[in-house]
């Protein structure tokens, strides 16, 4: 293992004692490489921002403020602190001093209402309703006077009253299923 340590990076070789100081001995070898590529990307994020507070100040070169308010700005908003614990047991004081409200329901489980469950009535049946003989000739000789041509289109069926058909639809209460 000494010999794949030779031919490691220095950064590599940074980041395998870092570790070892930490007391992780035992990790997979692209644990470095991750470490490295989160440190790459920290460190060009930090001197980007570096360089855009030293563009902003007029300076020709970044120098130790730039980086330092680069540092303080990513701690900032990167990492945050939770409140303190009394401010957390205030709000939750206040909180608390509102009442639940009382359940309406009754025993047993609450369930939603009738229309927003799968017991509700989920479809119609057309049923036609029944004509007398005579009304039935009169409804044809109204249809063939009013309308000289034989295939009306879509639209005109639509027009067409609809007289003739019933709509009832009811709740499947006792079927039993199929298992």
């Amino acid at each position: 293992m000494a010999d794949r340590d030779d031919d490691l990076p220095r950064d590599a070789k940074i980041v395998k004692t870092l570790l070892k100081s930490m007391g992780v001995d035992e990790y997979e070898p692209r644990v470095v490489h991750q470490f490295l590529e989160l440190w790459y990307r920290y460190v060009v994020d930090v001197l980007t921002d570096a360089q855009v507070y030293s563009e902003h100040a007029g300076k020709s070169a970044i120098d130790s403020d730039d980086l330092k308010l680069a540092i303080q700005s990513k701690v900032n908003f990167s990492f945050s602190q939770p409140p303190p614990r009394e401010v957390l047991l205030e709000l939750a004081r206040n909180r608390n001093k509102i009442p639940l409200p009382r359940s309406i329901a009754g025993p047993g489980i609450p369930l939603p209402p009738e229309q927003d469950t799968l017991i509700s009535p989920n479809y119609q049946l057309a049923i036609p309703k029944r004509q007398t003989g005579q009304a039935v000739e009169e409804a044809d000789e109204d249809a063939e006077s009013a309308d000289p041509n034989p295939n009306p289109s879509q639209e005109q069926k639509a027009e067409l009253p609809q007289n003739n058909i019933q709509r009832v639809s009811f709740p499947l209460v006792g079927a039993k299923r199929p298992r």
